[in-house]
This record gives C-alpha cells, structure tokens and sequence, in this order.
C-alpha cells in the first residue's frame, strides 16, 4: 500500500462565514491551503489523505465549527465488490468505450458540460458559458490530470475528471448526456475509477464530501467499503452530522 508522504510546510487561511452551498439556512466557513503556494501531486496527496479537496487550483475543506455535515470519504479499492444495482450498471454499459485524456480545453467536451449543467444544475452559480472559467474549475498546473472520455458508438456521453495522487484517484467532477439517464453513468464513471485504480495498485478512490442531509451528495454511501474522515482519522463507521 502507497503511503502518504510527510506532511508538508503550507499554510492555510479561513474564509469568511457564507453561505452553505448543500444545506439551506446554514453557514459555512471553509479553509483553503495557502493559493499562493504552487502545490506538487506529493501536498495534494497529503492534503487528500486529511481531508481537502481540489477545485481548480484551490484545495479547501470545510470548517464549519459545530456543524459537521459534510465529511470526506474514499472507497477502499481492495475490498470493493459491486453490489446487484452496481453489477448491472456496468452490464448495461458493456459497449460504451473509454479513452484516456490529456487535461486541455476540447470543444465537443465543453458542448457536454453545458448541456449537463442546463439539465442537472439549472440553478447553480456555477459558469457554464466561459471555457476559460471551465478549465479552471477543473485543472492545475501541478496536478496529474487526465479526462476521461466515455463514447456511445462514437457519440461522447459523459466526460470523468480524475486527479492521480500519490495513493489514489480523485473523483474531480463528472458530467454526462441528459438524453442516457436510463445508463447511471455518473455511477459507472465511479465504478470505472475503482477498476483503473485498483490495476494502478492505489489503495483508494477519493469521492468528496458526504453529505447525508443532501441527496445529491448522499449516494456516495453506495460504495461500500466506504471510509469517512472525521477528527482526524479514518474510519469505516458513518459519524452523526
């Protein structure tokens, strides 16, 4: 099993209270690693392994005070085997293809996105118009990158953004083809990200923040066995919100 490295000299900065982005009537405070520090795949892996998490070039985890709602959680990649609905969704998308990409600004991807974030995210803050504010919601210079293309008989259908870390893959953002909700490919893009790592010899699959009081944060329960951080540790045991 890959280690994590040592931890390394960052420093780190609070933001101020604003609002919850998952939980209505909530505030959040969130801590950023320092921006002003260009970070390496070895302090992103540290940064990963205690609960951060990248969008674009910042890497930020909550700190909310009392409210402990959102928690980070992986997907222990020796131990994961599909369960029924999971084993079905990738029989159902046996003849999809998919191809590694290099992280770079492509046309036919960014076309995707807009059409995913107009269907799933209508009222999200979130820039769908700029290609320049797309790339940088979801790359770094010094991060390892890759874009995952998932083809249906030559049409592009869901795009997987993955970070390779030291110990793992990072589950950075998917988007997929309104017109395939029937094939759950944000589930089998998950599912393919366990598959690459578990043959790379990563012990993990970072997902993100669980959220139990936000649907569309809460399936990441599925994948079972799931870690959770929480006071510093990992632990295999959901903690109460």
């Amino acid at each position: 099993m890959t280690e994590p490295p040592s931890a390394p000299r960052l420093g780190f900065f609070t933001s101020p209270p604003h609002e919850c982005g998952y939980l209505p009537e909530r505030e959040a405070v969130t801590m950023f690693a320092d921006p002003r520090i260009n970070l390496s795949v070895e302090a992103y892996t540290w940064l990963s392994a205690h609960g951060f998490r990248r969008s674009g070039t910042h890497v930020y985890r909550p700190h909310c005070g009392a409210c402990n709602a959102c928690i980070p959680v992986r997907i222990a990649v020796s131990e994961f085997e599909p369960n029924r609905a999971q084993r079905r969704t990738l029989v159902r998308n046996a003849d999809i293809e998919v191809v590694q990409r290099p992280a770079r600004f492509e046309r036919e991807q960014f076309a995707l996105y807009e059409r995913y974030l107009r269907a799933r995210h209508r009222d999200s803050h979130m820039d769908s118009t700029n290609p320049s504010a797309y790339m940088s919601f979801l790359t770094a210079l010094w991060c390892d990158t890759s874009f995952y293309e998932f083809r249906l008989r030559g049409e592009l259908v869901a795009v997987a953004v993955v970070d390779r870390l030291g110990d793992g893959l990072s589950s950075v953002y998917t988007y997929f083809s309104p017109d395939h909700r029937a094939r759950s490919l944000g589930r089998f893009a998950i599912l393919k990200q366990v598959e690459w790592a578990a043959a790379a010899g990563l012990p993990w699959v970072y997902l993100g923040y669980w959220i139990q009081q936000c649907r569309k944060m809460s399936y990441k329960q599925e994948y079972a066995p799931l870690e959770f951080y929480f006071d510093g540790a990992w632990t295999r045991t959901p903690p109460l919100a």
